[in-house]
């Protein structure tokens, strides 16, 4: 019998055919960004963090990239993703406040919009931040597929709601009367988990955009007495108080649990087949909180912005426009694409994304603020360089240029310090380099623009959400709703 054989012809043409489509899903690469709440630069063990753990997150950096200047949008939860999601830098957002519910435009493209369009698949699960329901900021209505976990980021201080959103709509969670911080039958995290994976199994066979805003480690710290992650710290011998000693120990159960979700996920892409097609961001939304600070740990008990190799530390934290409030940690993962174990000193900040997977995902990228930081993830063609950095929050004001930067309080005079040098901020140089001073006053003047804010079409639901977090002055009202 004639062995069977393929005419040249035929054969070139599987071949051209399957070089095509490698290259097609080359051009589309599945995206997935997990931003985690108030995860501090220098709480993971990479950087030399000796309490928490966080093998996952050392592997993910051993086998990408690692940023050393990834700046947030902004130094909270709401801009920082506004700036994220649209690309615009603090003076240009449509949403500058953080009360959890404040809506960016209903006009406006995000990344989700984006990559809709070149034919991925969309879906967020965690905190959105950016637009409470009834409003012209909801997920679903700028290019999410899918959104499931909080809309209202008041409604995220608790990880045993009553229920959570998707798409609009409410998903009760059984066992949880929402009147708790602490107490619940069904924990939020874990249902946005496997909604988490069940997206990526979904959307396997084709290209897709997994947006990852999970609330851990922030929020107010419950945990399933029976989850893996408190067990291995509930006993530990720490001392920082009672209550604040038990929170420290969630704190650090929260991270290690979303080291363990990291890993799971990177062990579905695997077994999916899809992980060298996959490009992985990981990172903190804003500057850390010194949480948990004692006498003997004054900068937190984690030291979220203190070097424990150096000693040195970004100076404030959380909500200031100073280092401590705006460096995050950054790390990209693609195997095969970005070289593992690198580490880069490219100055990047949030409007940069949106360029950056619209040159990922062929797509064509809406006006921004940002550069794409692509060729540094690759290698591959020239890296673009920004002649400045803006930031603005609640009366505060911050400019970057190269290594120098310049910040000012709401009635305070403007300061400039050499980061190169002083990267603690501890030595005002504006007296020394006024001219310098007064270029980078000149670059804040011209970068703010007035607010074009977005729209609330339904009060009533607004306020539901943004109660049901059960602060003190909540409680009265969510009572009277049992």
């Amino acid at each position: 019998m004639t062995p069977y054989r393929l005419s040249f012809s035929v054969l070139l043409a599987i071949l051209c055919c399957t070089a095509a489509r490698s290259e097609a899903d080359d051009s589309k690469p599945n995206i997935i960004y997990l931003m985690l709440d108030e995860w501090g630069y220098f709480e993971s063990g990479h950087m030399g963090n000796r309490d928490l753990i966080t093998p996952n997150i050392d592997q993910f950096a051993a086998e990408g990239m690692r940023f050393t200047n990834a700046y947030a949008g902004a130094p909270v939860c709401g801009p920082t993703r506004c700036a994220l999601l649209t690309g615009m830098h603090a003076g240009h957002m449509s949403m500058r406040s953080n009360d959890g519910f404040s809506p960016i435009r209903a006009d406006e493209p995000t990344l989700a919009s984006m990559l809709k369009k070149q034919g991925y698949a969309t879906g967020g699960f965690g905190k959105w931040g950016i637009g409470g329901r009834g409003t012209s900021g909801v997920p679903e209505r700028h290019g999410f597929d899918l959104f499931f976990g909080y809309y209202d980021q008041v409604h995220a201080h608790t990880f045993y709601p009553k229920y959570l959103i998707r798409n609009s709509k409410e998903v009760q969670l059984e066992g949880n009367d929402g009147l708790s911080f602490y107490e619940g039958k069904t924990h939020a995290q874990d249902e946005i988990f496997k909604e988490s994976l069940a997206f990526i199994r979904t959307n396997k066979d084709r290209p897709f955009f997994c947006y990852l805003p999970w609330t851990p480690p922030h929020g107010l710290w419950g945990i399933d007495q029976d989850d893996p992650s408190w067990q291995l710290f509930k006993d530990r011998a720490w001392t920082a108080g009672q209550k604040t000693e038990n929170d420290a120990k969630v704190y650090a159960a929260f991270l290690h649990m979303i080291d363990r979700q990291i890993g799971e996920i990177i062990d579905v892409l695997q077994e999916l087949e899809i992980d060298e097609n996959t490009l992985f961001f990981l990172c903190g939304d804003n500057g850390g909180q010194d949480y948990f600070k004692t006498q003997e740990r004054p900068h937190g008990f984690f030291g979220p912005n203190l070097n424990p190799k150096t000693g040195q530390r970004f100076r404030a934290g959380k909500g200031s426009l100073y280092e401590g409030g705006l460096k995050v940690p950054y790390l990209v993962r693609w195997p095969g694409r970005i070289k593992a174990g690198t580490i880069s000193d490219h100055l990047l900040f949030y409007p940069d994304v949106m360029p950056t997977l619209a040159a990922a995902g062929n797509a064509k990228c809406p006006p921004t603020d940002g550069l794409s930081f692509l060729p540094t993830l690759t290698g591959n063609g020239n890296q673009a360089s920004h002649n400045y950095l803006y930031w603005e929050y609640l009366g505060q004001t911050a400019v970057r240029k190269e290594n120098w930067k310049a910040y000012k309080k709401q009635r305070g005079k403007w300061q400039l310090y050499n980061l190169a040098k002083d990267p603690e901020e501890k030595m005002d140089v504006s007296n020394d380099h006024p001219t310098l001073l007064k270029e980078l006053v000149t670059l804040a003047e011209t970068s703010h623009k007035p607010i074009h804010r977005g729209e609330i079409y339904d009060q009533r639901l607004v306020t539901k959400d943004h109660i049901q977090a059960p602060h003190e002055r909540n409680l009265n009202q969510l009572r009277k709703q049992q």
